[in-house]
């Protein structure tokens, strides 16, 4: 785990950045930081292992076009690869937004990225955007920063920016990052084991076939894992799963479907799922303190954002344990999931560097939170786990 102050992404290559005033690309000054200016000024990119969001927005925070595409995953495919798979989702944002379809270089690029776990790996994935001429001022944030961003509100601090909480982040895999408002920052490697991670959606749906492979040979207690994991996929045995995955008949992917089947198993009283849930909870919340102690906020009210398919799903038994261990291990946290799509958090940070005001944050909070339910809550995300 890291301690780092923040650090801003180098300004991308060409015309001066909108902070100098110096004009734009086409001639015309840039709008007075914080003005309210309805033209494209923001790309903004949330980009998981599964897909990518991306929103094109004015200075005033109005979305004005959208687009998804496919998994960011620069680790299996090569940062050039992987960089083509934002640039058609920016093409087509650009095209529902954009005058005549036009992509004109925006003042801010911020992309909040899967993969993008260490430093050298935000500032080569920052050269990457860079040079596809998106916009005049590119910076590179991991993911789990845009759940950070999109569950901090004005309410949370002095201004809408209020850079002070903790998020964890539970989807495909499981990272947290907590920030000070004095710019420090305390983070996680977070790349699987090898930096001592447990679960999330894959390594939960990998545990679930493992013990249930062990429970249909023998060498492991029963549970109804051993039936319901291989009928999710219309099989009649655990063989017959590990066969199908091992011969690529069901890609090792598919893994993340199993883990609503593990928390019904769960919810049925079956011990060996019981037991996963109650791990992931001690997870969640183990980085989550952490961080706090790191940051010196654990004797402070601070916001414990938790957000990803998994911990945004609404599994009662796992909410339950995360909030009973936060308030025995950090009594003044205060936790809150976050069901905004997090390309909220990208466009978020990206109004935050152009200075726009309240008005603007809450204009692309109206765009992007879930809708609320009848008593004000916001309605339950999707059960998948996000990438």
């Amino acid at each position: 785990m890291g301690l780092s102050r923040a650090r801003s992404a180098p300004p991308a290559a060409g015309p001066p950045s909108a902070a100098s005033g110096a004009a734009g690309p086409a001639g015309s000054p840039d709008p007075a930081p914080g003005a309210l200016d309805p033209s494209p000024a923001l790309l903004a990119v949330d980009a998981g292992n599964s897909k990518t969001d991306v929103a094109l927005l004015g200075a005033d925070g109005s979305v004005l076009g959208t687009a998804r595409g496919g998994g960011f995953r620069p680790p299996a495919v090569g940062v050039d690869a992987a960089v083509d798979v934002l640039a058609e989702a920016v093409d087509r944002a650009h095209a529902a937004g954009g005058p005549g379809g036009a992509a004109a270089p925006v003042r801010q690029v911020t992309a909040c990225l899967a993969n993008a776990d260490l430093p050298v790996e935000e500032e080569a994935l920052t050269a990457a955007l860079t040079a596809r001429g998106w916009g005049r001022r590119v910076t590179v944030h991991n993911d789990t920063f845009a759940v950070l961003r999109a569950g901090l509100t004005a309410q949370d601090g002095d201004g809408e920016a209020a850079p002070r909480g903790v998020a964890v982040v539970c989807g495909a895999g499981i990272n947290c990052v907590g920030v000070r408002s004095d710019g420090r920052t305390a983070r996680f490697p977070a790349l699987g084991r090898l930096s001592g991670d447990w679960g999330g959606g894959g390594g939960l749906g990998e545990e679930a076939l493992w013990h249930a492979a062990r429970a249909e040979d023998g060498r492991g207690e029963p549970t109804l894992l051993r039936t319901a994991l291989p009928a999710h996929f219309g099989l009649e045995s655990v063989y017959a799963l590990i066969e199908a995955v091992h011969l690529g008949r069901i890609p090792w992917e598919r893994r993340l479907e199993l883990v609503p089947v593990l928390f019904a198993a769960a919810d049925r009283g079956d011990a060996v799922a019981d037991g996963l849930v109650a791990r992931m909870a001690e997870e969640v919340v183990t980085m989550a303190v952490v961080a706090l102690r790191t940051l010196d906020l654990l004797a402070e009210e601070v916001p414990v954002l938790l957000g990803g398919g998994v911990l945004a799903a609404g599994h009662a038994l796992l909410d339950d344990r995360v909030t009973r261990l936060l308030a025995e291990r950090a009594p003044r946290a205060l936790p809150r999931v976050v069901r905004a799509r997090p390309v909220l958090g990208a466009a978020l940070l990206g109004l935050d560097a152009l200075g726009a005001p309240v008005a603007a944050h809450d204009r692309a909070r109206r765009h992007f939170e879930p809708p609320r339910t009848s008593d004000g809550a916001p309605a339950p995300g999707p059960g998948a786990a996000r990438g």
